[in-house]
């Protein structure tokens, strides 16, 4: 085995009996850090707060990760002029924000009837928006209409 020691220190090629003894001379823990290679690389350090400094570092990755959300917007085959423009605002202000935009049209009743209409209206919804956009994921089918999820580009 390969070995270095607490400081970082490569002390070379020791046999794993003599490896593990030179760990438990100094109270400390003997870690396989490479296995995959011949001869596997150990080390002499303090397991548990290896595990803790790992765990830090992972928790902060984490936390310096970018979030996105799916921000969700509801239009009907009725939606009025006005309020499609208020539903459009609240799309670029989405997207703006760096958000994933879920737009979905329902459809109630008689209204399945029209699925091109639907499709168009949802087309046109798309269009209208000012902010820089790229749709994710095409209009697709769901029991109660069509939805599609656009992204900020």
């Amino acid at each position: 085995m390969r070995l270095i020691d607490e400081s970082g220190q490569q002390i070379g090629i020791v046999p794993t009996e003599e490896a593990l003894q030179m760990a438990r001379e100094r109270e400390l823990d003997l870690v396989e850090i490479v296995p995959n290679v011949r001869p596997p690389i150990v080390k002499i350090m303090d397991f548990g707060k290896f595990q803790y400094q790992k765990a830090k570092e992972e928790q902060q990755q984490r936390s310096k990760q970018k979030k996105t959300e799916i921000k969700g917007i509801r239009l009907g085959l009725k939606t009025d002029d006005h309020d499609l423009d208020v539903r459009k605002k609240q799309a670029e202000k989405f997207l703006s924000q760096a958000n994933k935009v879920k737009i979905e049209i329902r459809l109630r009743g008689r209204e399945k009837a029209h699925q091109p209409l639907a499709r168009e209206t949802l087309n046109s919804f798309i269009m209208s928006i000012s902010v820089p956009s790229k749709i994710e994921q095409e209009i697709k089918k769901f029991p109660g209409g069509f939805n599609v999820i656009i992204a900020p580009k």
